[in-house]
């Protein structure tokens, strides 16, 4: 006689309410595992994403019909990579680069550094106009270098920001 036929003569779930059964309990226990480890974590944005992450992934790794293995590899998969999007500049920090490159485009003479920092993240930036001259409509655009600041590691960039007929300032590239 087969497991599951002993299983169904006296009354169990059969073997795929087991299966079903035992991933339902392995996505709980793998997700609070996530969950315990991620509280761990020092940066509240990087924990939230890991969090997220990882229960997706064990969700996606379930549903997918993998086993423990399938779903663990999500798990850890998913807190990684939510991670990582957490760690990124967060809303605040978006708006304060965005009003300090808006000042610095309409503002800044070339070669004059306007800079930016969050308090609560700890993450910065600079924005410098290098040259402004008239593109082929008619709008006023500026060169400029760009700096950001995120966990001590500072990165640069070069770009193009073009006056719109509001007055604001648009990255053109």
């Amino acid at each position: 006689m087969t497991m599951n036929a002993v299983l169904t003569a006296s009354g169990g779930m059969g073997q795929l309410g087991l299966v079903q059964r035992c991933r339902k309990l392995a996505i709980v226990g793998v997700s609070a595992l996530a969950l315990s480890l991620a509280a761990c974590a020092e940066k509240p944005k990087t924990t939230v994403g890991a969090a997220a992450g990882a229960a997706g992934g064990g969700l996606l790794g379930a549903a997918l019909g993998g086993g423990a293995a399938g779903i663990a590899a999500g798990v850890l998969l998913g807190g990684l990579a939510g991670g990582a999007v957490g760690n990124a500049l967060d809303q605040a920090d978006r708006e304060q680069a965005w009003r300090a490159q808006q000042a610095s485009m309409e503002n800044s003479r070339t070669g004059e550094t306007m800079a930016w920092e969050n308090p609560d993240s700890g993450n910065s930036g600079t924005y410098t106009p290098q040259r402004t001259y008239q593109n082929a409509e008619g709008q006023y655009c500026r060169e400029f270098q760009q700096t950001i600041t995120v966990g001590g590691e500072t990165e640069t960039a070069h770009g193009t920001a073009c006056r719109q007929p509001d007055g604001t300032w648009k990255i053109v590239n």
